[in-house]
């Protein structure tokens, strides 16, 4: 419990985020009913907001990515979202900390982006107590997310008829990796599971290659989009009705949606997506065009994608690289004999781009009206590209411990209602006296209990 700790609360405790380890050994509960009193002025206090979805409380039970990227995507546009953490199965993403972190729970750069604008509670639901405490959260909220197997909540008796029983109207988003009925409802997935499944990792990679798969658990971001959207259709709902609903979505079945026509083209034409020629790596996935690569430049790792698609681009090209020689060439001279040639071809542009930074590349052939794009290191996307600087899309917010850092914006403007960054990621257990005194009314001495017996 530092965040108690840090405002006083708790006096010279003995701590640890290790829940075996936890131990608490004084408290002052004169104390938490002076900061109780001062958290209710500080709200009062707060101007009305235009946010779309306030008044939206959402409790978020999830974890890693998917569920939390989810949740943050409510919490940007107003939403009240209650993370409920446990300090003997913190959070996944807690841990994956700088080299300096030196073990606090607080400090990931990857947590602090999912879960901005969010409230943290600890709470053990293995006590009965604990069990309770959630039930009357969960009365007094409209929505309530999760991205664990089927059989978890389930077992904690919270399935959705058992939600509906304290919260009729409750909106129950559950993000698993099959979803919660057939024959797969209880296998334990993560994102990259969910891509291999879907046929997304097979689809990677470079002709004649073994699958590469993706570097990046993109199932888990698209599978929170998908999460939020199904939200806020069930919220309509939900206001022209009065009913709630149990949202049931799969990572795999939305993995699934993103490979394309591959699937449709094995259906009718029985043609497999990994055949010669395929995948097709740097090369254009659905036209026969040349050049159309990544080109090495000067510098470590460096590189400038150029695509032609016509002959105004291609000879927009020969002019902006001075009619070499070898660009006369019959076996350049139409598009299908570029493609024929096209690894010659390649061969001769990187050598008028080798000397050059991807950024000159760039430039240079734009200027002539030829497609091209610099490959960027994460330095120049984070802190130089001029782009996302003028949308403000990498903004700074300061984090108790990280101080001030960047997290990523929503990816649209909303004149009317925009979203807003209001609070960085929450420390561990940084809102429990806040949710457990003025949201539920838990007097000071039962909170300072409920922290003594390991139940907060």
């Amino acid at each position: 419990m530092k965040s108690l700790y840090r405002l006083g609360i708790i006096h010279q405790p003995y701590y640890s985020y290790q829940a075996h380890n936890r131990k608490l050994s004084r408290y002052n509960a004169q104390n938490l009913m002076r900061v109780k009193e001062e958290q209710r002025i500080n709200v009062q206090e707060k101007p009305l907001s235009k946010n779309a979805l306030e008044g939206v409380r959402v409790i978020d039970l999830s974890w890693i990515v998917a569920g939390p990227q989810c949740t943050r995507l409510l919490a940007d546009f107003g939403a009240e979202v209650i993370k409920v953490e446990n300090e003997a199965a913190l959070d996944y993403c807690r841990n994956i900390l700088p080299i300096d972190a030196e073990g606090s729970p607080n400090k990931s750069g990857l947590f602090n982006t999912l879960n901005r604008n969010k409230k943290s509670v600890t709470l053990n639901v293995m006590h009965p107590t604990g069990m309770e405490k959630l039930k009357e959260l969960i009365s007094i909220s409209d929505v309530i997310v999760e991205n664990f197997s089927s059989r978890v909540l389930e077992k904690w008796g919270l399935g959705y008829e058992d939600q509906k029983k304290i919260r009729p109207d409750i909106i129950y988003c559950s993000m698993s990796g099959f979803g919660h009925s057939g024959r797969d409802r209880d296998y334990v997935t993560w994102g990259p599971t969910a891509q291999a499944l879907s046929g997304l990792t097979f689809m990677s990679g470079l002709p004649g290659e073994e699958s590469a798969g993706w570097g990046f658990s993109y199932m888990d971001h698209t599978g929170g989009f998908y999460g939020a959207l199904a939200i806020l259709m069930a919220l309509k709902h939900r206001n022209s009705t009065g009913e709630g609903q149990h949202l049931d979505l799969s990572q795999v079945e939305a993995g699934i949606g993103m490979t394309g026509t591959s699937i449709l083209d094995y259906t009718v034409n029985s043609r497999p997506f990994r055949r010669e020629g395929m995948p097709p790596g740097n090369t254009a996935p659905d036209k026969k065009i040349a050049p159309h690569n990544s080109y090495r430049c000067r510098g470590k790792d460096r590189w400038c994608v150029i695509t032609v698609t016509n002959e105004e681009e291609w000879d927009a090209l020969s002019k902006a690289i001075n009619n070499p020689l070898w660009i006369n060439d019959k076996k350049f001279s139409t598009m299908e004999l570029r493609y024929k040639n096209q690894d010659e071809l390649d061969q001769h542009i990187e050598t008028w781009t080798i000397n050059k930074t991807p950024h000159e590349v760039m430039h240079h052939l734009q200027s002539f009206g030829v497609p091209a794009g610099a490959i960027q290191t994460p330095r120049e996307r984070v802190e130089e590209d001029p782009q996302l600087k003028e949308r403000d899309f990498l903004p700074t917010i300061k984090h108790g411990e990280l101080g001030d850092t960047k997290v990523e914006a929503m990816p649209m403007k909303m004149s009317e209602t925009p979203w807003e960054l209001k609070s960085a990621s929450p420390l561990l257990s940084e809102h429990s006296a806040e949710i457990y005194m003025d949201l539920l009314g838990t007097s000071g001495e039962d909170f300072a209990s409920f922290i003594e017996q390991g139940i907060v």
